[in-house]
This record gives C-alpha cells, structure tokens and sequence, in this order.
C-alpha cells in the first residue's frame, strides 16, 4: 500500500487506472461530534497498552487538543476559517483552491490486473488514438451535446479500450472537467461500449461526489447491482462521505466495511483522519491507536495529514515532532510535506524555519517543475521577490502551466502587478485560456483591491465566452465585497447556485454571509444558513456563529439557538458560547420590557 499512497502526490498517470480519476479531496470540515468509537472497533485502547506505540501514535497521545500553547496561526482570506465546518468545493487539495487542503487521495484499485506489465498490440494503440481523437472532441465541445459527441465517434465504427477509458477519465479529472466525466461515465453505462463491472459503478460514483450532492451518490450506490457491490465500491463510498464531510455516514460505512470483512487498509484509515482533522482531533489519536493494533504502518500521507492538522493550529512544536516521528518510522518526506511545513513556519512567524525548508526542497532531486510550483508562493509570502525572479527565470524559457499559475499568484502576493500580467501574457501563448486561468489574475487583482482592473477582466471573460467555475465565481463575490456592494455579490452567488454545474465554494457563501452577519441583517444570514444546507454542505459551529453573530449585532434574541444546534448533533464551542450569552442575555432584557 505504500507504493499506492505515494503515488497520491504525483501527477495522475495516462496509463494507469482509470478509479485515478476518482479524487477525494480534503475538507476544512468540523461537523457532528458523536463518538466514532462504534465504528473503527476497538480504537480506546487501555492506557497500559500505549507503551507499545510508534513515535508518531506516542507524540499524539501526548498532547490531544493539537495545541501546545502556541499561538493560533492567523487566519488569511485563503484559509478562512481554519476550523471550518464547510467542506470546501471538490475542485481541488491543490486543484480549484490553493492551500494544500485538499488531499488527493486517490482510489487504489486498477482498472486490470497486471496492464502495465504487458506490452501493447499495434491494435491497443490505434484503439489508444482513436479514443485520443474523442478526448479531444469532449474538452473541445459543450458538456450538453456530449452523449452527441460520442455517438457519432461510435457511428463511424471506433470502439473503446480499457486504455482509452482510462486516458480519457484521467485527463478529465486533471483539468478539473468533472461534470464532462460525469457525462461520459453515462454515455458509456447507456452505450454498452464496455462491460459494466464493479470498477465502472465504483467510478462512476466518483464522478457524482465530483459533481453533485451525498443524496445523489447515495442514490446510485442503492441502483447498483449487490453483485458488484464490493470493496472498491465500498472505498469510494467512504471516500464520497469523507469528501461531503458527512461524519455519520462515514462512519456508518466504516462500520459496514468491517462487517463485510473488507479488508481495511491504510488508506483508509487516512481518510477517517482527514475526517476528523479538522472536525475532532481527538479521535485521530484512536485511529492511530487501530493501526498500531492492527498492525498497519502509516504512510507518507498519513504523516502529511498529522502535520497539517497540527500547523493549522499553530502546535509548531508539535507539528516538528510529527516529523521526526516519520523520519524514525523511515518514511522519508517529499516536497508536499516539506512545503506545508514552510507555509505554517510562515503564518507562525518562523521564516528562518521556512527558510531552511525551502532550501531542501530546491535541493531535492526528483521533479523541478513540481518543485518550483511550491516554492514559488511560499518566496513571495517571505517577501522574497529575489527568490522568486531567479526561479521564474529558471523556467522562463520553456515554463508549463502549472508553473505559470504559481508564478503569477507569487507576483501577486508581492504586489508585483505588472510582472504578474506579463506571466499571464506568457499563459496566454501557451494555451487556451479558461475560466480557471483567468481567475487566477482575478484573484490577484481582487487581493490587491484593483477594482477596475478585475472589472475589465471579467469583461474580458464575458467577451471570450469561457466557462466560469467555482473560482473565478469566489472572486466574483468578493470583487462586489470589496466595492462594498453586498446585495450584488448575493445575487451572482444565487445565479451561480442555481445555473453553474459545480456548485460554489463553501467559502463563498460563508463570504457572504460573513458580511450580512456584520450588519445585523438576521433574515439574509439566515437565508445563506439554508442555502449552505441546501447545496449538500455539513453545517458546523462555524455556520452557527456566524448566525449567532448577526444575532448579537442585531441586538435581537435568537430563540430556541442550542435545540438548532442540537438537532445537528452540535454542541457550542467556547466562542460561540459567549455569543449565546449575549444572545440570552437579549431574551432576558426583551421579556424585562413586557413585564415593565
């Protein structure tokens, strides 16, 4: 399994499996808070047994809350709320969003057995072109004619390989075009084009959680024959819940893996701790308890997970011992890691630590372009603008995309506008620009608060007909915030909600509702409260205060606010407890009116 789970931070393979395609991503969620102790077994192992534990289980039993008393990193509009209880959009831990909270977990089971050993015929690679040629008729046509696409590429007698089904579901997904790999999913259940086994239905379901809501992949999973629900079916399902932050019905399904005698691996259980590290930290020190019991060694991604839930609070101490417990392990860390640990050195005020880490990572052999993807935002947030422009002109000559992106929020971040339009220039000469690439500058513009330059290019957008997704809608919104024109962002967030295919970020609505609960508007704080439910996101402590803040601005009772909470399966953390106070408090003084 290991072998797997490092594959999670490279690149999705043409050749590989097609469940690749199949990314579960990490979520800044904090949801309900019953006890997982039904459904991982005996993870309360007795005290006398932790003796026995590895570095990295011993370090967590040690300090449960994730805090050593460091201060608590400050939050930045990229990280807005760090304990939130939103799942953030799909389309990214490094896709649609950057802060590196999205983990690309990926599905572990291959398509076919053995395909990578056997050579392939001159008729597997003309089967290969001719599903190259469809693949670029569905990135190039609109996702409603798709079924049409297909059909006429099946009219003129191609047919489709496993190969092919695989190029064409990995490069979907790698360009973030997952509602049209949803689509074709379909096209080929409708087609007959291959037989339906249990690693289609297990995509498939993947393609639904990319794309729309828990109900919708719980809805299929039941259409699936029982004869094909096995365990890569099961593992997407988890996956499925752990991506909606939905904490009971992955613990539900959890608990039916195990009576199923699914053999439950590593990967996993790092999908229960990517559950629970933002939602209840506790309970990853029972996870990591099962594992030791169970005799499952952590991998590199389980260790990158326990260093990000302790950078996030700012346990620097104890994110530095997470690390030294993977290196006693043997585990040795990749650029990923090393870059998470740089980024929370930074919002911590460490920037020599940063500074040392980020000369490993140009010092690690192995990919460059992925390396100088990382290391360029993390420069700009030091002020490093030398840094910066000495590995921009490393890549200058020949830069991929990727790094063209990096290099223009890295130029942002310093506030280097024009060399952050000139970048853009670059991009526009390599490909063709999309939504996605647009935002990018978007976001630089709306950051630096150049408002009529970000209007000009939305214009630009409008003009060139590109599609608009999740972040480029986020920047929208905040473009109306900054000019102070609350009301429009509400309704581009509404027009987005109801004409886009891929719902709006989280972080959006809580943008937005944000600014309503600052003026004391209690009726469209609400209204957002019921639209966040409505789009399939968890709701959490973090949405509540937000609604207990328009409350106490408003200087009006919120009743029966604790039963609300309650019925989520939530209970007030102590910030939102001192708003419920004043909230009371409001009660009290309205009934003291009626009586005077």
């Amino acid at each position: 399994m290991m072998w797997l789970l490092r594959r999670a931070a490279l690149p999705l393979k043409l050749h590989g499996p097609w469940l690749e395609a199949s990314r579960v991503i990490s979520a800044k969620s904090d949801i309900l808070s019953s006890s997982v102790s039904h459904t991982v077994g005996s993870c309360r192992v007795e005290k006398e047994h932790c003796f026995a534990l590895s570095a990295g289980e011993r370090l967590f039993l040690g300090n449960c809350g994730y805090c050593s008393g460091a201060s608590a990193i400050r939050e930045n509009r990229n990280d807005v709320l760090a304990d939130s209880e939103l799942q953030i959009s799909p389309t990214a831990e490094l896709a649609e969003e950057r802060n590196g909270d999205k983990e690309e977990l990926l599905s572990e089971m291959e398509l076919s057995e053995g395909d990578d050993e056997k050579g392939a015929s001159s008729e597997d690679i003309e089967m290969i072109d001719t599903a190259l040629v469809l693949l670029n008729s569905i990135r190039g046509g609109s996702s409603y004619c798709l079924f049409d696409i297909c059909d006429t590429w099946a009219k003129k007698g191609n047919k489709l390989s496993i190969g092919g089904v695989s190029i064409i579901f990995s490069t979907l997904h790698n360009r973030h075009m997952y509602w049209k790999a949803l689509k074709f999913s379909e096209w080929l259940r409708k087609s007959k084009h291959i037989e339906l086994t249990e690693k289609y239905y297990a995509v498939h379901l993947s393609c639904i959680s990319q794309t729309q809501t828990l109900e919708k992949v719980e809805m299929f999973f039941e259409e699936i024959p029982e004869s094909f629900k096995g365990e890569l079916v099961y593992r997407n399902l988890l996956r499925s819940c752990v991506h909606f932050s939905n904490r009971m019905k992955a613990e539900a399904v959890f608990k039916k893996m195990k009576d199923l005698d699914i053999p439950i691996t590593v990967d996993d259980y790092n999908q229960l701790i990517l559950l629970y590290k933002n939602l209840d930290k506790k309970k990853i020190v029972d996870i990591l308890l099962t594992m030791q019991k169970q005799n499952v060694k952590p991998s590199l991604l389980t260790y990158k997970l326990l260093v990000d839930a302790k950078g996030k609070t700012g346990d620097i101490m104890g994110m530095e011992r997470v690390f030294e417990a993977m290196k006693v392990d043997g585990v040795e860390p990749d650029p990923r890691i090393l870059a998470s640990m740089a980024e929370f050195y930074i919002a911590s005020g460490f920037k020599s630590k940063a500074e040392t880490i980020l000369k490993e990572i140009e010092e690690m052999k192995g990919d460059a372009v992925w390396a100088r993807k990382l290391l360029l935002p993390l420069y700009a947030s030091l002020g490093r603008d030398d840094k910066v422009r000495k590995i921009w002109i490393d890549c200058e000559s020949e830069p991929t995309i990727f790094e063209c992106l990096a290099a223009i929020e890295a130029w942002g971040k310093l506030g280097e506008i024009e060399d952050a339009e000139a970048v853009f220039d670059v991009l526009r000469q390599k490909c063709k620009i999309s939504g996605f690439h647009y935002s990018t500058l978007l976001n630089v513009y709306v950051n630096n608060k150049l408002l009529t330059k970000a209007n000009d290019l939305v214009k630009q957008m409008s003009d060139s007909g590109c599609s608009i997704g999740p972040k480029t809608w986020d920047a929208l919104v905040r473009l109306c915030i900054e000019s102070g024109e609350v009301e429009k962002a509400d309704s581009i967030l509404n027009r987005a909600g109801s004409q886009s295919k891929a719902r709006p970020m989280s972080l959006t609505y809580m943008a937005v509702m944000s600014e309503y609960a600052k003026r004391g508007d209690v009726f469209n704080t609400e209204k957002l409260f019921q639209r966040i439910r409505q789009c399939g996101y968890v709701i959490g402590n973090n949405v509540f205060a937000l609604l207990a803040q328009a409350y106490v601005n408003a200087e009006t009772p919120a009743f029966g606010f604790r039963d609300r909470m309650k019925a989520y399966n939530l209970f007030p953390n102590e910030a939102l407890a001192k708003q419920l106070v004043q909230v009371d408090a409001f009660r009290k003084n309205s009934a003291s009116d009626l009586l005077d």
